[in-house]
């Protein structure tokens, strides 16, 4: 089947007098792989569930295509869903797990046990359920696995056999909900190559649910930064790194956490910390408080920077990762991650200095929305 497109218009949900969704507006290009992404309690599994046809809207419409599909039961809108949980029968093997959906479909209610089945099935449609079984298997590489139990299988087959089940009905969309979360770190880093390999095979439009921000940032073709019911930014994993909309989405992706001072913009825009120009100005904030992030590789030593004092040093392989506070305000921490076996240049009594790269900081004002900076006289020392 062609990939679909997905079209989210106006959709609001409440809980009581909580309102979970506050009137989302999305649209899913065909073939594309778009993670929701944000803390828990932000929106987003209630969003994937209504999409799914799993929750009622309150207000709003889902489109699959052209098809309008807000109405209608799940079963009807052709879309797979993995959840967290495998949600596998234990009491099945691989093969009978992955035909389940097809059997459901094609056979009727006496057709689907499995010694009248045989006998009163249409030998046609079983040979079909069975080779769309193996060609699944094939895909997912566990065609060697179809006659075992999911208790005979490690956690990251059993989350291959569920993506094998969802596959095998060729749906519009795969709809995903938080699948890698109940693995190992290290299984969780191979599956997210597995899945990234089987969306590029399939060029089948995935819909991804995550807290983890490294999955949406390595999968994802765009993301949906989520937060409060509502939509923070949509955009590729570059866009919101590079140039996050708000500070939640500056918070929210990066790896460590962005850097955040609290500076001063004066009546001409220049930005000041205790004072002390920063060499940048403001286009469009003036004589207010803001907030300036900078990114731990974007802090580097610097003979005219500014004193820091080190607190921390932690080696992670080929990074390190150091962590100052500034000598002339304490509570201002920052980190910067350096090559192992960097210098950092003179260290006098635990100081040292450090500047930044102006042209890669990111300025947000009272309102948390990221305001645009011009370069104008170099940093004092």
């Amino acid at each position: 089947m062609q990939p679909q497109s997905l079209t989210i218009s106006g959709i609001g949900k409440g809980f009581g007098a909580d309102d979970v969704l506050k009137g989302i507006d999305l649209s899913i290009r065909p073939g594309e792989f778009l993670s929701l992404v944000g803390m828990s309690g932000c929106g987003k599994s209630t969003l994937l569930r209504i999409i799914a046809g799993l929750e009622t809207p309150d207000r709003g419409r889902i489109s699959i295509g052209a098809r309008d599909v807000t109405e209608l039961d799940p079963a009807d809108r052709n879309l797979a869903m993995v959840f967290q949980s495998y949600a596998l029968y234990p009491h099945m093997t691989v093969h009978e797990n992955i035909a389940t959906p097809l059997r459901m479909r094609r056979l009727t209610f006496w057709q689907r046990f499995p010694l009248i089945g045989r006998v009163i099935a249409n030998k046609d449609t079983l040979r079909d359920i069975d080779q769309s079984v193996k060609d699944a298997a094939d895909v997912l590489q566990i065609s060697h696995l179809l006659d075992r139990k999911p208790a005979q299988l490690s956690g990251g087959q059993r989350q291959r056999v569920a993506l094998a089940r969802a596959l095998v009905r060729s749906p519009a969309a795969f709809l995903m909900d938080e699948p890698l979360s109940n693995l190992d770190a290290k299984l969780r880093a191979h599956m997210r190559v597995e899945l990234t390999n089987l969306h590029s095979r399939l060029g089948a439009t995935f819909i991804y649910v995550t807290h983890d921000q490294i999955e949406a940032m390595t999968m994802s073709d765009r993301i949906a930064l989520m937060s409060d019911g509502g939509i923070e930014q949509l955009g590729t994993p570059e866009e919101l790194y590079q140039k996050p909309a708000t500070l939640t989405v500056a918070r929210f992706i990066g790896t460590p956490s962005i850097n955040l001072i609290p500076v001063e913009a004066d009546a001409s825009g220049n930005i000041a910390l205790h004072g002390q120009k920063l060499g940048l100005r403001a286009t469009n904030i003036a004589s207010a408080p803001a907030t300036l992030g900078i990114r731990s590789e974007d802090i580097f030593p610097a003979a005219d920077g500014f004193d820091a004092r080190i607190l921390r040093t932690e080696t992670q392989g080929a990074d390190r990762y150091v962590t100052c506070a500034l000598v002339d305000d304490r509570s201002i921490q920052l980190v910067m991650r350096l090559r192992t076996g960097d210098d950092l240049g003179p260290i006098v009594d635990g100081n040292l200095r450090i500047s930044f790269a102006r042209s890669k900081v990111h300025l947000f004002g009272t309102d948390e929305k990221r305001c645009e900076t011009a370069l104008c006289e170099k940093v004092p020392a």
